[in-house]
């Protein structure tokens, strides 16, 4: 540990001007540390449903918030929309058999970027 880095020879204002890990920040920060905790939770149901999906829709379906019970699975269009929906029903009731229930899935189709 530097000199410099000694949290009893640096005070607290000098210390915000060092750069920190991303997850140390979030570590430290109740708001960020929620949001980390949130996002863990989503990628870890996502992982709990991936091979009930079809191969070809499995790149298509990304984690997205889980809020309120509720989770979101964002995909790349609105065929894989479609055809996710028919699946909902299975991805529900396999999340409850795996400990990690929700109260509905929502499917967003996300904007494409260019």
């Amino acid at each position: 540990m530097l000199l410099s880095d000694n949290p009893e020879t640096v005070s607290e204002t000098q210390r915000r001007h060092y750069a920190i890990p991303l997850l140390q920040a979030a570590q430290e920060s109740p708001t960020l540390a929620s949001l980390v905790s949130r996002m863990r939770a989503s990628s870890g149901r996502l992982e709990a449903v991936r091979s009930l999906l079809p191969v070809p829709l499995r790149k298509s379906v990304q984690a997205g918030p889980l809020e309120d019970g509720q989770w979101c699975l964002l995909v790349s269009s609105n065929a894989v929309a479609a055809k996710l929906r028919q699946f909902v029903p299975a991805l529900q009731m396999h999340l409850e058999k795996q400990g990690l229930p929700v109260s509905g899935i929502r499917i967003k189709v996300q904007a494409r970027t260019l």
